[in-house]
């Protein structure tokens, strides 16, 4: 399998899962002029991390895998792998809300549950529970996994740039052929076809130019689109007009950006998953025994856990389900496959 010493893109995976964080903290009925309003647009803009998570996997995945053929044992280790990835921790995370689960008198609760171990809950539209609401995200990502082999083979010989204008308005035409809103994973496909893009777009521009010339321009204008998206035309929503900045960001961190390539830096981005998926369970038993704590220490306290989550049991769990040997790398080292959320 294909290792590259990619840290930033490991890197910033901290970044937007903090960045999801402090949306969920603000709360929709938040006030705005407690902040100046950039910062406001921008922390309540946090649910946008996700849709970079989706580009983020369609670049792993087809760093890791777009250029083998597939066979019946890569498939399996495949998806084993993928398993691997997601899985345990959201686990985890379902054992952590399991008490507020069975306290939950919410009538029809079996089914929701069974959406939620089944990662289903990403195709049903909004759930009348909140048990851990990040993990519909789990349910795109799972349908990505499924689709990307198939994909890959098709697309393996389309210029990236084409593929990327593809990319651009296939929800626009999804939905115009009747896929509903609420299909998360359909709606989110052009996010990780975008993905697949940058991919290819990154090993053209591998060596050619330095990553600043497009992770700068790329951050600097989704931050201004987001918190003045009223400057957008009419007809292009926030998450279209931000799928190719996506795209830019990622590759111009792939070619490198020597700020978020510190071992600290990388750690963190490493348990990112961690802080995605737990910090919501994390936040009820929080609630429960420290109604008021302050912002700071929850997310000092999700960050501590997660570190101390991905160390003892996400990067174990990850070796023994894909049969692996621990083995020692650098902090800067990443595999493209443990790069995605």
């Amino acid at each position: 399998m294909k290792t590259e010493q990619l840290p930033a893109l490991t890197a910033v995976r901290f970044v937007l899962a903090l960045w999801v964080i402090l949306h969920h903290l603000t709360g929709a009925a938040a006030a705005p002029g407690l902040l100046p309003h950039p910062v406001y647009a921008l922390i309540r803009g946090g649910y946008l991390a996700v849709t970079t998570f989706f580009v983020l996997s369609g670049f792993v995945l087809a760093g890791s895998y777009g250029a083998q053929e597939w066979n019946s044992e890569r498939l399996r280790r495949y998806a084993a792998g993928r398993f691997a990835r997601i899985y345990p921790v959201y686990a985890l995370s379902l054992v952590l809300v399991a008490p507020f689960v069975i306290a939950d008198r919410t009538p029809g609760k079996s089914a929701y549950l069974a959406a939620y171990g089944l990662l289903l809950q990403g195709w049903t539209g909004h759930l009348p529970v909140g048990w851990n609401t990040p993990a519909w995200s789990l349910s795109c990502e799972v349908f990505f996994y499924a689709c990307f082999p198939l994909a890959v083979a098709m697309l393996r010989r389309v210029n990236p740039a084409a593929l990327a204008v593809v990319a651009c308005v296939l929800t626009r035409a999804l939905f115009l052929v009747g896929v509903r809103d609420e299909w998360k994973p359909l709606v989110h496909l052009a996010d990780f076809v975008m993905g697949i893009a940058a991919s290819g777009m990154y090993l053209r521009l591998r060596g050619r130019m330095a990553g600043h010339w497009l992770y700068i321009p790329s951050a600097a204008l989704g931050v201004a689109l987001i918190v003045w998206p009223q400057v957008l035309p009419s007809g292009l929503d926030l998450n279209t007009a931000l799928r190719p900045l996506n795209a830019a960001l990622l590759v111009g961190l792939a070619l490198g950006a020597p700020a978020l390539s510190a071992p600290w830096a990388v750690y963190l981005g490493k348990s990112s998953y961690a802080m995605y998926i737990l910090h919501v369970p994390v936040l009820w038993w929080v609630r429960r025994w420290w109604p008021h704590m302050p912002a700071g220490v929850y997310v000092t306290l999700v960050i501590l856990i997660s570190a101390a989550v991905y160390r003892y049991f996400e990067e174990p769990a990850n070796r023994y389900l894909r049969g692996a040997r621990p083995r020692r790398a650098s902090p800067a080292q990443i595999s493209y496959s443990t790069a995605s959320p």
